[in-house]
């Protein structure tokens, strides 16, 4: 087993099968700093985790997919997890299209608890959100041991 895979096993132990992660995600402003500069903004939102990226349901026109229609870069962080990372966001639309059907059934599992409180399906502004990691970091044991992912090439060091 190469240490992507021993990592990537990891990963799904830690944040998949099934488990509702609570994230810390950061995009871009849409408005620069008094002094033009481009400003960060940081929220956490329930993800769930499988192979290299992580799902989010969502509004269409929140501020969090507007920032990443204009600047799809993000980052993330797993709270109290020690895993961070960053990555692409991209809104895979409406939760009720038939090419959602799949992440739909998941997310309504893992979310079972609040799903049909917070969201109204029928909105077609309800979309989901896939965050794509192209890097990322898991520190074992308080750096005993850390994975240094490159999701892109499937690489770990």
């Amino acid at each position: 087993m190469t240490k992507f895979e021993e990592g990537m096993n990891i990963l799904e132990e830690r944040f998949g099968r099934g488990k509702d992660n609570v994230i810390a995600l950061a995009t871009i402003s849409l408005k620069n700093s008094q002094e033009g500069y481009p400003m960060p903004c940081v929220r956490d939102v329930d993800a769930y985790y499988e192979d290299g990226a992580f799902y989010v349901v969502t509004y269409g026109t929140s501020n969090k997919i507007r920032q990443i229609e204009a600047n799809p870069e993000v980052s993330v962080s797993v709270n109290f997890e020690d895993f961070f990372g960053s990555g692409r966001g991209e809104n895979l639309g409406w939760v009720l299209d038939p090419k959602n059907a799949k992440l739909r059934s998941k997310l309504r599992t893992v979310f079972k608890d609040w799903y049909d409180f917070a969201n109204n399906e029928a909105d077609e502004n309800c979309c989901f959100l896939a965050i794509h990691l192209k890097k990322g970091t898991l520190r074992i044991n308080h750096g005993e041991k850390f994975y240094h992912f490159d999701f892109e090439h499937r690489r770990a060091e």
